[in-house]
């Protein structure tokens, strides 16, 4: 459980770290970076939901046990 609870946060941080990304490329113009950066913390961020949402739905059957 422990490990899946690290691996949601490390998306997390993922995400975290294309939006600034994706931030810096916008104030330098860079657009295309802008979009591709974007799409990367989106991807990043579904997976962290997922996950997180997983372990979630794990620890309560853990619990009803």
């Amino acid at each position: 459980m422990h490990q899946a609870h690290r691996k949601a946060a490390e998306q997390h941080e993922l995400a975290a770290q294309s939006h600034r990304t994706a931030a810096e490329r916008n104030e330098k113009g860079d657009f295309p970076a802008v979009v591709r950066h974007s799409e990367r913390a989106l991807e990043y961020s579904d997976q962290a939901y997922r996950l997180a949402k997983e372990t979630h739905n794990k620890s309560g059957e853990i619990e009803s046990l």
